[in-house]
């Protein structure tokens, strides 16, 4: 599985727990997470590579999934999501 189809899983987790996901150029960083009015937003970066995308989105997943063993993830974004864990 490349970076784009594990970024749109992260995406797609993301959504499906409520959180905005804004596409903005920000200088190739990746994006970031954020609370705004309390409302979650993930600030997608559209000038960063995808690799850079699914670590902050994979961040922003560790934060807003208590448990992620609990749910269904697909083994390539599962282990994705442990690597990021750990580079914390």
């Amino acid at each position: 599985m490349d970076y784009q189809s594990i970024l749109d899983e992260l995406l797609e987790l993301l959504s499906s727990r409520q959180v905005v996901i804004r596409q903005e150029a920000m200088g190739g960083g990746g994006g970031g997470f954020c609370e705004v009015r309390n409302r979650q937003v993930f600030f997608l970066d559209c000038q960063a590579s995808a690799m850079d995308c699914a670590i902050q989105a994979a961040k922003a997943v560790l934060k807003v999934v208590e448990d992620p063993e609990a749910i269904f993830l697909k083994p390539a974004v599962r282990e994705f999501l442990d690597k990021v864990r750990q580079m914390d």
